[in-house]
């Protein structure tokens, strides 16, 4: 199934892409898309039974619709730094032994096709393309990478947006460098896992004012889908709702010759990952 939210920030409701691609209104089925819906097996086969009747849900005109993320109530967004061997390669850094964790706040999240905000001061706002991984399953100390994917409810688009300054030459964590606001535009839909069968085989793309900037696949991820869920599970409790970002292909604008042509209000951002849909944002200042 293809989950989305629709209407104006902070008040989205749920929805559905059907197979035909017309998109359907949830309201009268579920309240949100959400880790409670996600950690419910009878309420996601509802969902499934009503997109599977004809005439059950009714259609929504998307036209001026707003799409915002296709989940609510994030509890966490962990995120995974230099895990695809090309991106680690174009910084000069070394194969990590172990994956690099940091954090990005939920309020971080935005629509596919929300404004991004350069924040004030910035020299080095850049893109990231990634896939983010929705757990549908309370995970503690998996055994195995098949356990950590028996753990995964869905995949999803994301945009990892970064201030390389912030991040990387101010000292401390690089948590200052990846929670500006706007800095997660997300979706725009939930994919459910069963639709991606291998998480390992996924292409994803980046360009920048119409510019191809990244052009990489899921299969260069040091640490894959699986490993990256089981490793994670024994430092906390993953809940339902929580998110993934996996990390980003080659082609950043931190690992291209100087001048480094990083991100300024006027730009213009799109992104895909395959078969889980396209982002578009234009960027201004905060």
């Amino acid at each position: 199934m293809k989950l989305l939210r629709v209407g104006t920030a902070g008040a989205e409701r749920p929805a559905l892409l059907d197979r035909d691609g017309t998109l359907r209104d949830l309201t009268g089925i579920v309240t949100d898309i959400d880790g409670d819906l996600l950690a419910d097996a009878s309420a996601l086969a509802r969902v499934r039974a009503a997109a599977d009747a004809p005439g059950v849900l009714p259609a929504l005109d998307p036209a001026g619709l707003r799409v915002g993320p296709p989940l609510g109530r994030i509890g966490k967004i962990v995120c995974i730094g230099l895990n695809y061997h090309d991106h680690a390669a174009e910084t000069g850094a070394a194969i990590p032994a172990e994956p690099i964790l940091f954090f990005k706040a939920p309020d971080t999240v935005v629509g596919p096709e929300d404004t991004v905000l350069v924040p004030r001061g910035s020299r080095k706002t850049d893109w990231e393309v990634e896939l983010a991984v929705v757990i549908g399953r309370t995970a503690r100390y998996l055994d195995s990478a098949e356990d950590g994917l028996a753990h995964v409810a869905g995949y999803a688009t994301a945009h990892d947006v970064s201030e390389r300054e912030f991040q990387i030459e101010r000292g401390g964590t690089w948590d200052k460098g990846k929670n500006c606001e706007t800095f997660n535009p997300l979706g725009p839909w939930l994919v459910t896992a069963d639709e991606v069968p291998d998480p390992q085989a996924l292409p994803l793309r980046l360009w920048v004012n119409g510019e191809l900037k990244q052009n990489g696949t899921t299969a260069d991820q040091i640490f894959p889908v699986g490993e990256v869920v089981r490793y994670l599970s024994h430092f906390m409790t993953l809940y339902p709702g929580d998110v993934i970002n996996t990390g980003t292909p080659a082609g950043v604008a931190m690992g291209q010759p100087d001048p480094k042509p990083y991100l300024k209000a006027g730009d213009v951002v799109e992104l895909e990952v395959e078969g889980l849909g396209r982002q578009r944002q234009e960027l201004k200042g905060a």
